[in-house]
């Protein structure tokens, strides 16, 4: 199996989910640093229209949203209790909620002047620019209501009060971490780290949970270039599909994919296989050869095209 490639930046918080997850579980993983917003010519080559971060890839399979990529995580660390698909009714819909209702809210609530800061030291003020517009031009095309600051910080108390009561261990189900964790992590992260924000001083449980889970470091990433992940892409054959996972009445027909919520730009391709939880798209790109490129079929779309 190809040694896992995560296309990040360093202060998007879904990618430091699956850093801390690459931390904990050990895995050998390779580092390539990505812009902040579209334009990304080169993982455009290997995502199609995907614009979100992070994305994941082992040779020529390219893994789109963080569930996935925690799926694969799961399966090469041989830790099934890190996939969503794995866990029991109650964590993950704590997991679902965490990344998805409330996730905005811990942004927003995140949005103090120690974040300002530590954005004008990773990028320029031409950067900052396009990088406001372009946010502000996939909130007004979003699917999900984006809260007002009042109602977002209301609403990350009321969580942290909801961590509070439920950590009577040492991680939110148990003695052990699981999805759930990784998905609560991110976004408090953001707030914490980033934007140094002081609500969290009123948690006990929950500052030694973050500290525990901060523990768990990156892991030792190799650092690689965009083009080194394309030549890694090229080189390789996408692995195997199940025969099981080849059936379906769209298989083997042209279709387009896109998440329901917000950064909604599809990706087009022919669907080679339908598992329980995903959907595998083929690709064919020039100088790349053909990709396999994975979405979780919860929270998207697929359309024939």
């Amino acid at each position: 199996m190809s040694e896992l490639i995560l296309h990040h930046y360093a202060l998007s918080p879904f990618s430091q989910k699956i850093r801390s997850m690459l931390g904990y579980t050990g895995l050998a993983w390779q580092s390539a640093l990505t812009r902040e917003m579209p334009p990304r010519p080169g993982l455009a080559r290997l995502a199609g229209g995907y614009r979100k971060i992070p994305v994941a890839q082992c040779g020529a399979d390219v893994f789109c949203d963080s569930r996935t990529i925690a799926a694969e995580i799961a399966t090469l660390a041989g830790n099934p209790a890190l996939a969503l698909e794995n866990l029991d009714e109650e964590a993950a819909a704590w997991a679902v909620r965490a990344d998805g209702e409330l996730f905005f809210p811990c942004v927003l609530t995140g949005g103090t002047r120690a974040l300002q800061r530590k954005v004008r030291e990773q990028m320029s003020w031409l950067d900052i620019g396009r990088f406001m517009l372009d946010r502000l031009s996939m909130g007004r095309k979003a699917a999900v209501r984006m809260p007002g600051r009042g109602e977002a910080r209301t609403l990350v108390m009321q969580h942290l009060a909801a961590i509070e009561a439920q950590l009577q261990s040492h991680f939110l189900f148990g003695a052990e971490p699981n999805h759930a964790d990784f998905s609560t992590y991110h976004g408090l992260w953001f707030m914490r780290e980033l934007g140094e924000s002081p609500l969290l001083e009123d948690f006990p449980r929950t500052l030694a949970w973050m500290a525990r889970m901060g523990c768990f470091g990156v892991g030792s990433p190799h650092e690689i270039t965009v083009d080194e992940a394309l030549l890694a892409a090229a080189a390789a054959e996408p692995r195997p599909i199940p025969a099981a996972q080849r059936r379906g009445a769209d298989v083997g027909k042209p279709v387009r994919i896109a998440p329901q919520d917000y950064g909604q730009t599809p990706t087009d391709g022919v669907l080679v296989g339908v598992a329980a939880q995903r959907w595998i798209l083929a690709r064919e790109v020039p100088g790349l050869g053909t990709l396999h490129v994975h979405f979780p079929r919860q929270g998207y779309t697929l359309t024939r095209v």
